[in-house]
């Protein structure tokens, strides 16, 4: 069905970082600030993150499993310090 599903698979928990980010602009300049239809969707999508590298770490097979896990490693908190500043985005002042 897709030329390269193996590719689509790895690119997953990135192109969900990119959504939050986008996601995070627009519902900002939609919702009021700290609404909760901007805010609960950023906290599904970080756990959408963890799960994908989690899913691709337990499809891998051999050595290739070691690659997703620096994979995770590495991006994991990557998307940690995105999804931060997203909820702090679209908290607006909020808090202040």
């Amino acid at each position: 069905m897709f030329p390269y599903p193996e590719q689509y698979r790895i690119a997953l928990p990135p192109l969900t970082t990119g959504f939050m980010v986008i996601w995070a602009i627009l519902s900002h300049t939609i919702f009021a600030d700290a609404s909760p239809f901007a805010l609960y969707p950023l906290f599904l999508l970080f756990i959408v993150v963890m799960g994908a590298h989690l899913y691709l770490i337990i499809m891998s097979k051999g050595m290739q499993r070691l690659d997703q896990c620096f994979y995770a490693l590495v991006h994991i908190p990557l998307a940690f310090v995105v999804w931060t500043f997203t909820i702090m985005h679209v908290n607006g002042h909020a808090f202040s």
